[in-house]
């Protein structure tokens, strides 16, 4: 592995891509940091502190993780790049539905090229939105049921002007990052936007080693202070490694379909026998989707129910349970969710009838299959066992912060790497930037990171 580091930096294309992805990935931490103009910082930590006494923290530490710890200042990068990918997600969704943008996605570079600028238009649409409602809410905490100390308020001139500020602030920001995402997939190693979601979840890893260090060895090495003993962090040190293996088989499972080809002609009256191939089908074809679905289909609701009941309602006592990610409750739904959201995301990006088509024209068959209809099913079928094995995995590592959270009391800048979305993000986006650096080693005959078989992407988000 280090020998395979080593060699990226003797290709000069590779040097080259390497060191602009780290400048531009400099450039977008630096946005993230940039305050918005007009806020008071001490106010809004002590009201960022009070929710997440009141909601367990659950919703608020999790944009901390997403938005690489901008949300503390309120930056004007807070917004980062997930516009961009709700646009994606959103566009990706609706071209399974809507017969034209399924005729886009279809037409090759140029359809995509017009998907791709739609969902530029739609990326824009949800910034102008998002940083509204942050301004709003900056401005009028009363009406989200935040309490603020006596005459003291989040902003230092609310209004109007403020509101249009934050609105062109914010939405800057997010579309300089979504251009820094692009320059990065275009002129630096790839995968700009994931990238640049990984960074800002990794960015937490300090704060999250220091809380480690204050778990166990207590504050300043003071050995009293300290609240978990050794045996315990051996036995996270040993739970990590096993979960970020799990975690690796997870992403790179596939189930491999025969393929067979039939005996076809080619130019100059030359012809090729049978060939086998295989299809493979991965065993997490969701990626970290139904995680992103589901968690804020909990954290949300029950964070509004809780402020905008009373503290003696059964509404108020089973919203608190819903919040509380060690609550049987919490994890039942939360588990119910991410299973739906599995099977529905497979259920609309897999088109098993058009593989089956597409394997018909190009004169293959699975062997044992009758091309048509009957591949269609047979597809449909597998890909449904193996949705049903992935998302039990997903579901697996999803709740492992959870129960770490719930049951053991780890905090949950400790707790967010164990598993989750976070430690899938950063799996996937790892595999996939040394795949890419890989295949430009291999290609120049340099020794590869492993020293038997090829990384494989996740192939998705």
């Amino acid at each position: 592995m280090a020998k395979g580091f080593s060699n990226a930096f003797r290709i000069p294309e590779l040097r080259k891509k390497i060191l602009v992805t780290l400048g531009l990935v400099f450039v977008c931490r630096l946005v993230s940091q940039v305050p918005t103009p007009g806020v008071d910082w001490t106010v809004l930590g002590e009201i960022i502190a009070d929710f997440k006494a009141n909601a367990q923290g659950g919703l608020l530490d999790w944009f901390e993780v997403f938005t690489g710890g901008a949300l503390g200042q309120c930056a004007i990068g807070f917004l980062s790049i997930w516009p961009y990918i709700s646009a994606q997600i959103v566009i990706q969704l609706l071209s399974s539905v809507i017969p034209s943008l399924e005729k886009m996605k279809k037409e090759g570079e140029n359809g995509r090229q017009q998907l791709a600028q739609i969902t530029r238009y739609l990326t824009i649409v949800l910034c102008v939105v998002q940083a509204w409602g942050i301004a709003t809410a900056l401005s009028h905490p009363a009406a989200l049921g935040l309490s603020l100390p006596a005459g003291k308020s989040i902003v230092v001139n609310p209004g109007l002007g403020f509101n249009l500020m934050t609105v062109i602030g914010m939405t800057t920001a997010s579309l300089f990052v979504m251009w820094i995402a692009d320059q990065i997939t275009t002129f630096g190693i790839g995968n700009g936007a994931s990238l640049i979601i990984m960074i800002n979840i990794t960015s937490r890893l300090p704060r999250a080693l220091f809380a480690a260090y204050e778990r166990y060895f207590g504050v300043a090495g003071d050995a009293t202070t300290s609240t978990g003993s050794y045996t315990e962090l051996a036995l996270l040190v040993l739970f990590f490694l096993l979960v970020v293996m799990g975690t690796v088989m997870l992403t790179q499972g596939v189930r491999k379909v025969a393929i067979h080809s039939t005996r076809r002609s080619v130019g100059g009256g030359a012809t090729y026998g049978m060939q086998q191939t295989f299809m493979p089908l991965r065993v997490n074809y969701t990626g970290v989707m139904p995680i992103i679905f589901a968690q804020p289909l909990i954290q949300i609701p029950s964070s509004v129910l809780m402020k905008f009941s009373a503290t003696d309602s059964s509404l108020h006592q089973f919203a608190q349970k819903l919040s509380d990610t060690g609550s049987v409750l919490h994890m039942v739904i939360y588990g119910v969710l991410i299973l739906f959201f599995t099977f529905f995301w497979v259920a609309t990006q897999f088109n098993a009838i058009d593989i089956s088509e597409n394997l018909k024209k190009g004169g293959s068959y699975i062997p044992g299959i009758r091309p048509g209809r009957a591949t269609a099913e047979y597809l449909d079928d597998v890909m449904t066992k193996i949705t049903l094995i992935g998302g039990a995995g997903l579901l697996l590592v999803a709740l492992i912060p959870t129960i770490l959270m719930g049951w053991l009391r780890i905090p949950w800048v400790i707790a967010a790497f164990f598993g989750g979305t976070s430690l899938l993000i950063i799996v996937g986006v790892a595999l996939d930037t040394l795949r890419i650096m890989e295949s430009h080693l291999l290609v120049r005959k340099y020794e590869g990171f492993l020293s038997h078989g090829s990384l494989r992407g996740r192939g998705g988000v």
